[in-house]
């Protein structure tokens, strides 16, 4: 093998992972999360001589509903997943059948990632909150999930105690910090969606009707799938630290093929 095979091959090996630190260190500051919403505290701490502070952020409390299927449902049986959830009533004239539908496309939209191995469905689950239980049976909610086409495995249509889902929108979610209309706290009617990450914390509210807010919506989601925890590894880096084996394996096979291949020097003439 020529010197030129040999630096090829070198090249072919190492560049992945030269290319991958490269792309991580000028990435690092072009990606914007979706930020936190409302700290509990902020907790400081001696590190390495410095101090450091540490904010806690609210994670929304549990509340336990009925869905569209009778089922008695938790909300902390979705720890773990991106939350999608909104407030609707099955009698509503305007904004909720478009609400609904919108939730739809994204339902359909995460189904068709699902199937093209872009997005595992399995992380994100819908919620949809009656704002008006009293009316808004399982039986009912039943027939309007029907009618929109609702996937009960990855969508929720939520009924129950209206102080409840009430104290849950104005408390834990906020809605009445964040609707521009403000939000009536006898009869909620708002075109929010609001995000929720694994832990609960809320990370975004979306105008459920305006398009452009529901593309930034779908882009969200992805990116807190692929959020990691401070101090956990990049998956991709921890495949590359996997593979350090087969490089050093392939580094010296191609030394000692190099070597068994060599052409012996040519005695000089005289």
């Amino acid at each position: 093998m020529s010197q030129k095979a040999l630096l090829a091959l070198c090249i072919a090996i190492f560049l992945p992972v030269v290319s991958y630190f490269i792309v991580k260190g000028v990435s690092r500051d072009a990606i914007h999360m979706p930020p936190r919403y409302y700290p509990d505290e902020v907790v400081e701490t001696i590190k390495n001589g410095k101090k450091v502070s540490d904010t806690i952020w609210h994670q929304v409390g549990n509340i336990t509903l009925q869905n569209q299927l009778g089922e008695t449902v938790s909300l902390h049986d979705l720890r773990g997943k991106i939350v999608v959830a909104d407030y609707f009533f099955t009698h509503c004239p305007s904004i909720c059948p478009f609400l609904t539908k919108n939730m739809k496309g994204l339902q359909d939209a995460l189904k068709m990632k699902d199937v093209t191995k872009r997005v595992d469905t399995s992380f994100v689950h819908f919620v949809s909150f009656t704002v008006d239980p009293e009316r808004d049976s399982v039986a009912a909610i039943r027939r309007y999930a029907d009618h929109f086409g609702v996937n009960s495995d990855v969508w929720w249509m939520l009924t129950g105690s209206k102080k409840t889902i009430y104290d849950f929108a104005l408390n834990e979610v906020k809605l009445g910090l964040q609707d521009g209309e403000g939000v009536d706290s006898n009869f909620i009617h708002t075109q929010k969606f609001v995000v929720l990450d694994k832990k609960g914390v809320v990370r975004g509210y979306y105008d459920g009707l305006d398009t452009t807010a529901l593309s930034r919506l779908a882009e969200d989601i992805t990116l807190l799938m692929l959020e990691k925890e401070k101090g956990e590894s990049s998956p991709v880096l921890a495949q590359l630290k996997g593979l350090w084996p087969v490089y050093i394996a392939v580094i010296v096979a191609v030394v000692l093929f190099v070597w068994i291949t060599r052409k012996p020097a040519k005695e000089p003439k005289y």
